[in-house]
C-alpha cells in the first residue's frame, strides 16, 4: 500500500508522533491496529479532534444513501466484490467501489462513481480500539454476500461460536427489501440462515446440487474457466472469467447472482466476466523463466491454502507442484491449525515452509510448529522442507525445480520479496 500512496500523492510519516497532527486535521481516521495508548490517538482525545474508524468514515463520506452492495465471508471477499464492481461498471451503473486490495481493472482499492450502488468488501474484523464491533456493521447493506463461515481472526475471536455471532448481527441488520446471496456449498453458511432466518429474501449459489445458482458444467485452464450455468434447474447462460480454482467458480457464482438482482441480462454479466483483470496477489502469474512459473497468492488460512492449491491442480494438470508456505497472519501463526494445514497443503507434490513471522511476538506455547508440519507432511508428499531462511528457499528452487514445474507462493505479506528474487535466480541459473 505505500506503493499506492505514494503513486497517489499521499505523504506518508513514518512511525507516530503527535507533532504529525499538526497542522491541526479536521478529522482523524483511526485504523484498528491502533490502541488506545497510542502516541497520535492519545493526542486525538486530548486536543479535541474529531475522530472516526475506517468504517464509520467509510459509510459517513461514500455510502450515504446508495444501495449496499456488501461482500462479507472468510474467503473470497475480494476477489467477489472486484468482480461485482467491475461487472457494474462495464453495464454503466458507475459504481462506488471499495475492496481491501488492488483491482487490475481500476489499478485502486476504490473506485469513485455517480450511480446509486457501492460495492463494498465488508470484513469481520473490528473497527477501531473505541469500537470493537466487526467493520460489516457499518456498510448499511441491501444487498449482501456471505461466501463461507469460518474460525479466523484469532486475535480477536476466542472460537467459531464467536466468529458466527458476528455473521448473525450482520444478517439482522438486512433490511426486508434486501437481497442475500449465500453460497450452499458452505454447510456453516446455510446452518446460519436456517437457525436465524432474514427479513432480506435469499438466494443461493454454489457448485453442489441444491444451489439457486449453479455451474452445471466448468471447465478450466491457466487462462480461465468457461461454465455453464443454471438458475433454478432453467438454463441461464454461458460465461468465461479469467479464473480458475473451484473457490473462483464460486465467486463467479455469486456475482452472476448479485448482478441478475440488480438487473443486468445475461449478456451485459458475460461481457463484464470476460473483461475481468483480477486483483494483485490472487494467483497472480509473477513470471515464468526456463519453463517454471512463478505465481502469488494470498491463501493463509487452511481453507484457502487448500482450495487453492486445487485450483491450481485443475489449470495445470500434469505439472509439478511446489507449495511456498510463510505463517504470517495473527492465526496462521497460531498452532489452532497446526493439523489443518497438514492436510491442506497435501494437494502440492513439494512443500516448503518458511519460520512463523514475529514468532518472537508469540508465546512458544502457542506457536504454530513449521517443523512438525513437514515432518507429517513427508509421509504424504514428494517432499516437505522447513527454512528459517527465504535465501535458503530460494537455493532449494533452484536447485530442484525443473521445467514445467509451478511454484505458488502464499504469503499475505511481502516474504522478503521471494518473488522477485526467485525469478532473478532462476534466469541466472
Amino acid at each position: 500500500m505505500s506503493t499506492q500512496l505514494e503513486a497517489w500523492g499521499i505523504p506518508i510519516y513514518e512511525g507516530f508522533d503527535p507533532s504529525h497532527l499538526d497542522p491541526r486535521p479536521d478529522l482523524v481516521v483511526v485504523g484498528n491496529v491502533v490502541t488506545r495508548d497510542n502516541a497520535e490517538a492519545a493526542a486525538t482525545r486530548e486536543w479535541g479532534i474529531p475522530a472516526m474508524s475506517f468504517p464509520q468514515a467509510l459509510a459517513h463520506f461514500f455510502i450515504q444513501d446508495r444501495h449496499g452492495v456488501v461482500v462479507t465471508g472468510t474467503h473470497g471477499k475480494s476477489t467477489t466484490t472486484a468482480l461485482i464492481a467491475w461487472v457494474l461498471t462495464q453495464a454503466e451503473y458507475d459504481p462506488n467501489v471499495f475492496v481491501g486490495a488492488v483491482m487490475r481493472n481500476f489499478d485502486s482499492t476504490f473506485r469513485l462513481g455517480d450511480g446509486s450502488h457501492m460495492v463494498i468488501e465488508g470484513d469481520e474484523y473490528d473497527s477501531a480500539y473505541f469500537d470493537k464491533g466487526p467493520k460489516f456493521l457499518h456498510y448499511r447493506p441491501r444487498t449482501a454476500v456471505v461466501t463461507s463461515i469460518e474460525f479466523d481472526h484469532a486475535d480477536i475471536y476466542r472460537d467459531f461460536e464467536h466468529v458466527r455471532s458476528s455473521f448473525v448481527r450482520f444478517l439482522d441488520i438486512m433490511p426486508a427489501e434486501g437481497c442475500l446471496v449465500a453460497c450452499a456449498d458452505h454447510h456453516q453458511v446455510r446452518e446460519v440462515i436456517a437457525n436465524n432466518p432474514v427479513a432480506a429474501a435469499v438466494q443461493t449459489y454454489g457448485i453442489e446440487p441444491g444451489a439457486d445458482w449453479r455451474a452445471e458444467t466448468y471447465t478450466s485452464s491457466p487462462e480461465g474457466t468457461e461454465l455453464t450455468v443454471s438458475h433454478r434447474n432453467q438454463p441461464y447462460g454461458q460465461f468465461r472469467a479469467p479464473l480458475y480454482g473451484p473457490h473462483n467458480i464460486q465467486n463467479v457464482l455469486a456475482t452472476i447472482a448479485v448482478a441478475n438482482h440488480l438487473g443486468l441480462s445475461p449478456e451485459q454479466i458475460a461481457a463484464g466476466l470476460a473483461t475481468y483483470a483480477h486483483i494483485k496477489r490472487r494467483l497472480e502469474v509473477r513470471g515464468t523463466v526456463g519453463d517454471v512459473t512463478v505465481i502469488d497468492d494470498f491463501a493463509h488460512h487452511p481453507t484457502a491454502v487448500q482450495v487453492t492449491l486445487e485450483g491450481v491442480r485443475q489449470a495445470y494438470p500434469g505439472k509439478r507442484i511446489w507449495a511456498v508456505f510463510e505463517p504470517r497472519t495473527a492465526t496462521s501463526r497460531r498452532n489452532v491449525f497446526q493439523q489443518d494445514y497438514i492436510q491442506a497443503l497435501q494437494g502440492a507434490d513439494h512443500v516448503i515452509l518458511s519460520d512463523i513471522h514475529r514468532k518472537e511476538s508469540l508465546a512458544p506455547s502457542e506457536r504454530l510448529s513449521p517443523a512438525a508440519i513437514v515432518e507429517a507432511l513427508r509421509q504424504h508428499t514428494e517432499g516437505a522442507d522447513f527454512y528459517a531462511d527465504t535465501s535458503a528457499i530460494i537455493d532449494q528452487l533452484c536447485r530442484d525445480t525443473r521445467p514445467g514445474d509451478v511454484v505458488i507462493v502464499m504469503s499475505n505479506g511481502g516474504f522478503d520479496n521471494i518473488h522477485e528474487r526467485l525469478l532473478t535466480a532462476l534466469a541466472e541459473r
